[in-house]
């Protein structure tokens, strides 16, 4: 019972990244898309979680770590670019 809601769950978030993918697609502006990558990768940890779920280990643990810190990493990369135009700042002392 519980592998049949886990591998339901799992087509769920397959549809749920289809649908954000079509929307980093034709997203209206560019924060839209920066949005919807983010979702693709809340979504591809939970799905990486429910596999390792079904496969009962918990190796995939540290791929999900790597994976939300990427995420959030390029979510403020892109927040930082939309808010002044540069990613990274130099300064220098002339």
């Amino acid at each position: 019972m519980v592998n049949i809601i886990l591998i339901t769950s799992l087509i769920l978030f397959g549809i749920s990244i289809v649908i954000t993918f079509v929307r980093v697609i034709i997203g209206p502006s560019f924060p839209d898309r920066v949005i919807a990558m983010d979702v693709v990768g809340v979504n591809l940890i939970s799905v990486i979680a429910i596999v390792a779920l079904i496969y009962d280990t918990f190796s995939f643990f540290d791929v999900i770590l790597v994976l939300g810190i990427l995420a959030f990493i390029s979510t403020i990369a892109y927040a930082r670019f939309l808010e002044r135009g540069v990613i990274i700042e130099h300064k220098r002392d002339l």
